[in-house]
Formats: structure tokens, sequence, C-alpha cells
């Protein structure tokens, strides 16, 4: 599937997508970055074919918005114009409703589709340098149509199977931030509140995966995922409030020396994991 891909921010996401799209498939990729050493980077690796201005949006087929949520918008406010009515805009942020409440409507205003977007994948390294070809290998890819023609859907299905996805998810914005809140944003929570500990300076030599597995998001990038959590504020605190109620419960076990009921709530958990077969 041969078109004009246009991305707009090559960090690990964007930069992702861009090698992606050079080492699977035969479209013709340009880029645009905020960092002149990051385009430069970018052409030299071959991850993009030149850099996107005016010309490129006009002649674009996919454009990719992989900033944060309120630049995303911001770009397009300023750039709409530009872009053409045969385009499908999407993006890669990793919150939605924030996202369809603005996209969908600057779509109207200057004619072009939009179809939200979020790749299931990642690293804790940020940044052009961390951005890999296969990233996205086996992971899912979820579209958010936002009132968008299925057509438009289908492209990036197709795409994102080119690309190496394992599949895809179509889904409501409200769903999305709902499911996204417990199976992405709560870690991240989770992984930096863990961190604080005064023992984790003290970890080596008494750590091994278990440590590394809840540990392993905090390397956050502070300022994306402050503008994420706050983004779906109400489904997050949600989820938090239902973990620490749950570690609270736990907790007075624990302090009670109360052996039954902490062994029916460890119970609880191993069964629910063993029930979902993972």
């Amino acid at each position: 599937m041969k078109k004009n891909v246009v991305i707009i921010g090559l960090g690990l996401i964007g930069g992702s997508l861009a090698k992606a799209f050079q080492k699977y498939s035969e479209c013709s990729v340009s880029g645009m970055d905020r960092d002149p050493a990051v385009l430069e980077a970018a052409l030299k690796s071959g991850a993009i074919d030149g850099v996107a201005g005016e010309k490129e949006l006009r002649e674009a087929d996919i454009l990719y918005l992989c900033l944060y949520p309120q630049a995303d918008i911001d770009f397009i406010q300023a750039h709409g114009s530009q872009i053409s009515p045969h385009c499908i805009v999407t993006d890669t942020c990793g919150i939605k409703r924030e996202i369809c409440a603005h996209l969908p409507q600057l779509a109207e205003q200057f004619g072009f589709t939009f179809v939200g977007g979020h790749p299931m994948a990642g690293k804790e390294q940020n940044g052009f340098a961390a951005s890999d070809a296969d990233l996205f290998d086996g992971a899912s890819y979820i579209l958010v149509p936002c009132g968008a023609p299925q057509r438009a859907v289908d492209t990036l299905k197709a795409l994102a199977i080119e690309l190496g996805f394992g599949g895809t998810v179509v889904t409501t914005p409200e769903h999305h931030d709902t499911m996204i809140a417990y199976t992405s944003q709560l870690p991240h929570v989770l992984a930096c509140a863990y961190v604080m500990s005064p023992c984790c300076p003290q970890h080596n030599g008494f750590s091994a995966g278990s440590y590394r597995d809840v540990s392993r998001v905090a390397r956050i990038n502070e300022v994306l995922w402050t503008e994420l959590f706050l983004d779906n504020a109400d489904a997050l605190t949600g989820e938090l409030d239902i973990l620490i109620d749950n570690i609270t419960r736990i907790s007075e076990a624990v302090k009670q020396r109360d052996a039954d009921a902490l062994r029916g709530l460890l119970r609880q958990g191993r069964l629910i994991k063993e029930r979902l077969g993972e």
C-alpha cells in the first residue's frame, strides 16, 4: 500500500513508525520535529525521506500526530488548512476523550478525515535515539473512529498489520480511556510510588524479577504522563481508589496477623489471574 506518509514528532513512537514504514512498506515518509538534531538523525538513518513542509502536508495521504495531546490539537489548529481533504489524520496519544473532543471538529472544519489511534507499544527510553522499526512487532493497535468513514478505519487497520502489529481493536473514546487507566496509567503510578520507598536505593543484591517487573516503568516522562493522567483524571482516580482499597485490606490483614483473611485475599488474586489464563 504505497502512500505519502507524514509523521509529526519523531520521538520514540513517531521515529519507530517512520523506521517501520521504511522497513516494511513502500510508502514515502517525511517527518517534522522541532529539534533540528532529531531531523538530521532521522535523515541520516534513513528513517525519513525528507523533512515535511507545507508541500508534504498538502500531498499527504496519511498524517500521524505523534506529539503530546494538547500539542496535537495545537498543530492541527495551526496547520489544518494545509492538509488535503483526501488525507487521513490520526494520532498516537495514550488518551482519547480529550483528543476526540477536538480533532473530529477540526477535521470537519478543515475538510480532512480524523481517526483516533493508539499503538500499544513503548520503552522505558524516550526520543528518536530509542526508536526501533520493530517496536510494534505483535503489539495491539487501538483505533477510535470518532465518526470517521469505515474505509478510513480499514486503511489504518491494513497499515498497522503491514507495520507488524499483531492486531487491531476498535473502540470508543470512553471505553479506551477506562481501560487504559487500568492497563497503562495505573501501573505507571504504582511503579513511581513503589520506587519512592527508602529501601529502593539499597535494592542491589536483594532484588530479582519481582523488583524489575514492578519498577520498570518508573523511568517515566513526567511531562507527558502528567498531561495523560490529568486528561484522564476521573477514570484514573477510580482505578486508584480500587487499588488503595485492595492494598488497605491486605495491609489490615497483615497488621492484625489475620492469616485467614490474608490467605483469602491472596487466593482471590491468584484465582483471577488463573481464570484469565495468563
